[in-house]
């Protein structure tokens, strides 16, 4: 998803909070779905199958190229084809 299509009103970096006020994050990525945030550290993610935490399946991939990898530190840019590092996204893998 291009910049010039992602939701109106809301930015990277932007903070974003639940219905309660509750942070959740900062907004880390688009796609043609909406966007990605960032998990404060103390949120806990889920399995949206089995709602169960199960960080082993969640990984980076790359919007241009569908590179993939482990979580840990984002890669300033995609390892297999230099995409932007705002090009990434959170994928979970089944």
């Amino acid at each position: 998803m291009s910049m010039e299509s992602k939701p109106e009103g809301v930015d990277l970096g932007q903070s974003i909070y639940d219905e309660n006020g509750e942070f959740l994050g900062t907004v880390r990525g688009f796609d043609e779905s909406g966007f990605y945030v960032n998990a404060d550290d103390d949120i806990e993610l889920l399995n949206q199958h089995t709602g169960s935490a199960h960080a082993d399946a969640l990984m980076w991939r790359c919007w241009e190229c569908g590179e993939m990898g482990q979580l840990g530190e984002i890669p300033d840019e995609c390892p297999a084809c230099g995409a932007a590092k705002e090009e990434i996204y959170y994928w979970q893998e089944d």
